[in-house]
């Protein structure tokens, strides 16, 4: 029998006024609290991922790390997890988007295009600006969420997150923010 973890209770022994936004799973995965009921942290889903984002994370369950590179949405995890924690029937299979915070670089008139360059969606575009560097503007409905802008931004201004959990209220910060 697995037991539901509280992430609330979790939240106050670790000193925290409320309970942090959930951690970025692996695609097709169940809502929290049922993906922590079925994950047995067997690891499998982290040994199949061929760009190695799936990590051990809090508990031992599986966690997103864009640091380490992008998802390519191969469903190797998905054919590997035997508990049901994920799920072929979630479509999309996860709802996080780019963002991009002040640190970019065009922000202080340098001209990069570092995360256009590895948008396969084409999700990340670049509006000119007469007289000055062009900026980037992300178009929501073509970002899949696979990460692949994150780890090439040069001053770690790109940020995916849930819409339905934009923000951390503990770290004031867009969630699953890159962790380098």
């Amino acid at each position: 029998m697995t037991l539901a973890i509280d992430q609330g209770r979790r939240a106050l022994l670790r000193g925290r006024r409320s309970a942090p936004t959930p951690p970025l799973r692996p695609p097709w995965s169940l809502e929290e609290s049922l993906f922590t009921q079925h994950c047995t942290r067997c690891g499998d889903c982290i040994d199949v991922c061929e760009t190695a984002i799936l990590v051990k994370g809090d508990g031992g369950f599986p966690t997103v790390d864009f640091a380490r590179g992008e998802c390519t949405f191969c469903q190797g995890c998905l054919s590997h997890c035997e508990t049901g924690a994920l799920n072929a029937a979630i479509t999309p299979p996860w709802n996080i988007k780019a963002g991009i915070n002040a640190q970019c670089l065009t922000q202080q008139q340098v001209v990069c295009r570092s995360c256009a360059d590895l948008c396969e969606t084409r999700a990340i575009r670049f509006d000119p600006l007469a007289g000055g560097v062009a900026s980037p503007r992300i178009e929501a409905d073509q970002c899949t969420g696979c990460g692949a802008c994150v780890s090439v931004c040069p001053s770690h201004a790109i940020n995916l997150s849930n819409p339905e959990h934009p923000t951390d209220p503990d770290q004031g910060a867009p969630h699953h923010a890159r962790t380098r």
